[in-house]
């Protein structure tokens, strides 16, 4: 099994430890990448992943790297620190970069295969409302399942994390990696995908961006081929 992790900050605090325990336990061949180090450009808003191709984003070519890590990945993990109640600026820079994989664009049909795990940690609050900062891209890219996990650790760092809360977490993480190696090899969307992806549907054989128009219409998603099948 494959997982990629990407971290939405260079440092190895608590959120990179309970990701990458998370990896060891799935187990297979892991790929990390570091946020903003490996990857740390804004999204300029020209349009051209959305109008032509990804491939005129100025941006393309350093990318690249880890849109191949994440496409070869059976598990794809999205860990971030909160900060102000949110996923780290460097996390929503590089998600910014997949709006054209969105579901009302064009969703490549090995994310619906795919699970995911959103990790983020706190010294207080606002776990719930960073992970939906990422669940959010791994749910319209079509994502089959996503685990969150958030943990208000009340620390600065993995050090001063105490035993008992390093037990809980290392027992969740033993709950997630489980499921995960339960369901590989059999993943298929849940019906709020295959909802969402039908009404995607409807609007592409009249859609309003021709890019996207002749991408389905290739797939033959808007007949009776589906991603999941």
């Amino acid at each position: 099994m494959k997982t990629v992790i990407i971290y939405g900050q260079n440092h190895k605090g608590s959120t990179y430890h309970i990701a990458h325990m998370l990896a060891e336990k799935i187990g297979g061949e892991m790929t990390e990448f570091f946020l903003p180090k490996d990857f740390g450009e804004f999204c300029c808003g020209c349009t051209q992943c959305f109008t032509k191709s990804e491939q005129n984003c100025p941006h393309y070519s350093r990318l690249l790297p880890i849109t191949n890590a994440m496409d070869n990945a059976d598990v794809i993990i999205l860990a971030s620190p909160v900060y102000v109640y949110h996923a780290t600026g460097a996390m929503k820079a590089f998600l910014d970069h997949y709006g054209y994989r969105w579901m009302v664009h064009r969703p490549d049909e090995r994310m619906f295969h795919k699970q995911a795990v959103c990790i983020s940690t706190a010294a207080g609050a606002g776990m719930r409302s960073a992970n939906k900062d990422m669940s959010d891209s791994l749910f319209f890219w079509g994502i089959a399942r996503i685990y969150p996990y958030g943990n208000a650790v009340a620390a600065t760092s993995w050090e001063q994390i105490g035993d008992k809360k390093k037990k809980a977490i290392d027992k969740a993480m033993d709950a997630i990696a489980g499921k995960i190696r339960k369901r590989q090899g059999r993943v298929s969307p849940g019906l709020k995908t295959r909802v969402f992806f039908h009404i995607m549907r409807l609007l592409q054989k009249n859609g309003w961006n021709e890019r996207d128009v002749r991408y389905w219409k290739e797939k033959d998603w808007t007949g009776k081929n589906r991603p999941w099948k």
